[in-house]
Parts: C-alpha cells; sequence; structure tokens
C-alpha cells in the first residue's frame, strides 16, 4: 500500500508541475516556463531546426512575443508513467490564439515529455512534438486534424 501512495504522490507532483508549466507558456513567461525544464533538456519542436539542446530563454521569449494576448490549450488523452526518479507523459495537445499579423491559430498536434526527478523536483528533460503528414508523397503538413 505504502508503494501505491507514493506513487499517487509523485504523479499529483508531476500534474502539479505540467500545470504551473503551461501556466506559465499560456502567459508567455519564458523565465517561469523554462524553471520546469532541465537544464540540458532535448526538445523536438514543431519549429525548425530539428532539434534544440538545452534552455534557450531568449529564443522562447522571441517565440512568444510573436502572439498576441495569451496562449490558449487544451489536452486530450493525456497518459502519464511515473517510475521512481523518471516518467513520461503523452497527449494530444491545442494550441489556440492570434499571431501579431491577426492571424488565427488553432492546432491540434502529439506530444511526449520524459520527466526526470532532480533533487526532489520533477522537470522536464525531454520533449517531442509533432503532426501528422500526408502519406501521399506530397508531404504536407495535416494542421487542419482534429481528435
Amino acid at each position: 500500500m505504502k508503494d501505491e501512495a507514493n506513487a499517487r504522490i509523485e504523479e499529483e507532483a508531476i500534474i502539479a508541475m505540467l500545470m504551473m508549466r503551461a501556466k506559465a507558456l499560456g502567459e508567455k513567461n519564458a523565465s517561469d516556463a523554462l524553471s520546469y525544464e532541465a537544464e540540458d533538456s532535448v526538445e523536438f519542436s514543431l519549429a525548425p531546426p530539428l532539434v534544440y539542446h538545452g534552455q534557450d530563454e531568449a529564443g522562447l521569449q522571441a517565440w512568444f512575443d510573436t502572439w498576441e494576448g495569451p496562449i490558449g490549450g487544451e489536452v486530450r488523452d493525456a497518459r502519464l508513467t511515473v517510475g521512481d526518479d523518471v516518467a513520461f507523459w503523452s497527449g494530444l495537445m491545442r494550441m489556440t490564439g492570434t499571431k501579431t499579423d491577426g492571424a488565427a491559430v488553432d492546432l491540434w498536434f502529439r506530444q511526449t515529455l520524459g520527466l526526470v526527478k532532480q533533487d526532489g523536483r520533477w522537470l522536464v528533460a525531454h520533449q517531442h512534438a509533432s503532426v501528422p503528414f500526408a502519406m501521399d508523397g506530397s508531404g504536407r503538413a495535416l494542421l487542419d486534424l482534429k481528435p
């Protein structure tokens, strides 16, 4: 019973951290958002390049600055698997908002997060976001899919 109770406590800690991180991302607070990430994190983002290593506060803030107002979001089909000092989360993410050029964004994408427990804190160490692409030879990203 103790192991089950400890697992529940760890799961709740991770969910609370992810909610605070999501709030910081939505409010476009780069410093706060990165405080929930490991310093040596790896990110496979929707935007180029193919991989980011470590934290890039200036780059994240520059991306935030392309948005007018807050960035909205929604999560579906979330799954969390928790070990002693590693965990992973996966789900479908929706990003909504308006860019500074007036373009409306309403995008569903897939996301997987790898988490590590460092000094008693859960942190995001690995991020992978993707959208499906057409398998008809066009290579076109399918940005209009919805769950």
